[in-house]
């Protein structure tokens, strides 16, 4: 074909990143920009859906510009995004009614408990998500009731809502396509992987009617063309998939039993179960990986919500820190962690514990505590909040893991890599290109439109950087271990 690349548009928690794909999967171009984190309350956590769509637009124009590249001589545009975050718009204006309530944000948590007893089972068993206020329809429901208007809004049919791939989707096609991919549906907490449909009893006992809700679509597949006002182009959108979903599909897993590991703002480790939605019995997710020419392939999930992101507090919040590569050698100045434990709860625990209430918590310092203590045990409690969740998925799979691929930024970090080949007892994989996520995107968009003929021709370009293997003793290990279970232990309900 004539066409020469993918554009993918990357929406993450904290920046807007638009690439330029080619068949090698070669990033030819790309452009990066931060947007503005809302935080009214402490417990709170929200974006502007118009400043993500304008910088989205910003982005795109700036990496066809710096790689020389036309609009035309893009083949298809893939999108991919942070998942659950809850966006609402005016159907005739195309407008947002609220800001966006993002996954990290924890307002429901009281409601939650509200109704834990009665919907806890059923929604876990429908949904396989374990009921959390990351739920997107938890996000619908408090804006039905607490922003004014919203509700006879919605109640009339004026009101669409989406996830930001949702957003983008509608706002590219100028307003003619409303519409989800399947991946991205199925981790707001709202749908019934059972029946493959919205879960309407749920969503019926929440008030939160049908017609705000998106068509599900394939992961691969038509979400319309751009409108070539918006950056040069009517290009077809033929790829959308949350991001966890995309980097499992990038770093090869397409097999049952593969698993890989993405190090962001938080770090998730999924794996693929097959054509088969099987609930996790020990407070893993289930999730749609991805749907694909007529088949739908699901995978299970444990996830920390607060790892890279824990990184960034070190930077920005308590200062300890210029930049984040700079963790790796303030963390491998000192020899050990001097019995210093950082559980970076700072918006409560996930997997497998989900306590909404439990807080950040730093113990074991004494005298002889120095900033590099602190700095290696921020980076030691990503990979055991991993362990946490790794045995689970053991169990519920019946999979004996042996082997991850890593990537996401913090891949980079080879203190961390390490650290989580010796603690997890596995073989790690780095790969070449860490940002996994985009070139998921990138063949879901491809693939649909036959720029790879298939997903083997999508990897064949793809090489490995380097691979960490455990290095430590067992016991050694389950002392390490023990004590950071301690420290989860007293940072649990902390809020409640």
């Amino acid at each position: 074909m004539s066409e020469k690349y993918i554009l993918v548009i990357d929406e993450g928690t904290t920046g807007t990143r638009a690439l330029i794909i080619d068949k090698d999967s070669n990033v030819k171009a790309q452009a990066y920009t931060e947007f503005e984190q809302h935080h009214p309350a402490p417990d709170r956590v929200e974006h502007d859906a118009m400043e993500i769509w304008d910088k989205s637009v910003a982005m795109i124009k700036q990496a066809l510009a710096e790689g020389g590249i036309a609009p035309t001589d893009l083949a298809a545009v893939g999108i991919t995004n942070q998942r659950a975050t809850t966006v609402a718009w005016d159907k005739a204006t195309g407008q947002p009614v609220t800001r966006a309530i993002v996954w990290q944000d924890t307002r429901t948590a009281d409601f939650v408990e509200e109704v834990r007893d009665e919907w806890a089972e059923k929604v876990y068993g429908r949904t396989g998500w374990a009921l959390a206020p990351v739920y997107s329809s938890l996000s619908l429901h408090w804006m039905m009731n607490n922003v004014p208007g919203f509700k006879t809004r919605a109640d009339a049919g004026e009101i669409a809502f989406g996830t930001i791939d949702s957003w983008l989707i509608y706002k590219l096609t100028g307003g003619k396509n409303h519409a989800i991919a399947a991946s991205n549906a199925s981790v707001t907490g709202s749908y019934d992987l059972i029946n493959d449909e919205w879960y309407s009893e749920w969503l019926d006992f929440l008030g939160l009617p049908l017609s705000m809700f998106p068509q599900v679509c394939p992961d691969s597949g038509n979400f319309g063309t751009t409108d070539p006002e918006i950056f040069g182009a009517a290009v077809p959108i033929t790829g959308a998939i949350a991001d966890q979903h995309a980097a499992l599909f990038a770093q090869g897993c397409i097999e049952p039993g593969n698993v890989k590991v993405t190090h962001g703002t938080g770090t998730f480790l999924d794996m693929n179960i097959g054509p088969e939605a099987k609930i996790s019995q020990n407070g893993l997710t289930t999730l749609i990986a991805w749907r694909m020419n007529g088949e739908t392939t699901y995978g299970l999930e444990g996830y920390a919500a607060v790892t890279g992101s824990a990184v960034q507090w070190l930077r920005d919040g308590a200062e300890m820190i210029s930049n984040s590569a700079e963790s790796e050698a303030v963390a491998t100045s000192v020899p050990d962690n001097g019995g210093v434990y950082f559980v970076p709860a700072l918006a409560g625990l996930s997997a497998p514990y989900w306590d909404s209430y439990a807080r950040g918590l730093i113990i074991g310092i004494t005298r002889g505590t120095k900033r590099a203590h602190l700095v290696r045990a921020t980076l030691e409690g990503i990979v055991y909040s991993m362990k946490d969740f790794i045995e689970t998925m053991r169990k519920d799979s019946g999979v004996n893991i042996q082997t991850i691929n890593a990537d996401g930024g913090a891949s980079q970090n080879d203190f961390l890599m390490q650290f989580q080949a010796d603690m997890l007892d596995v073989e790690v994989v780095r790969p070449s290109v860490a940002e996994a996520t985009s070139l998921g995107a990138a063949y879901m968009a491809g693939l649909a439109v036959g720029f790879w003929s298939s997903p083997e021709a999508c990897f064949a370009g793809q090489s490995v950087d380097k691979v960490f293997k455990p290095n430590m003793t067992s016991e050694e290990r389950d002392q390490l271990y023990a004590k950071w279970t301690q420290a989860v232990n007293r940072s649990m309900e902390w809020a409640k």
